[in-house]
């Protein structure tokens, strides 16, 4: 799927609520907590981590690209 940004990031549990793959924030927090996301093919764990236009996140076999929509 293909998420717009609104402003120059937003954060990784944040990201997966807006997408619809996580209920709640504190869901998300947790998914991330247990080393369930990627961010570039790369494990992530921080939840507030700063996803920016460019950058794919992967969580349970779907990928989000996060492009630019401030333009």
């Amino acid at each position: 799927m293909v998420f717009t940004l609104k402003d120059d990031y937003i954060e990784l549990c944040k990201l997966l609520k807006a997408a619809n793959m996580v209920m709640s924030g504190g869901e998300g927090k947790e998914v991330v907590a247990q080393g369930m996301v990627t961010v570039d093919g790369e494990l992530e764990t921080r939840k507030r981590c700063k996803i920016r236009a460019g950058q794919t996140v992967a969580f349970e076999g779907s990928v989000i690209e996060v492009i630019d929509g401030t333009v």
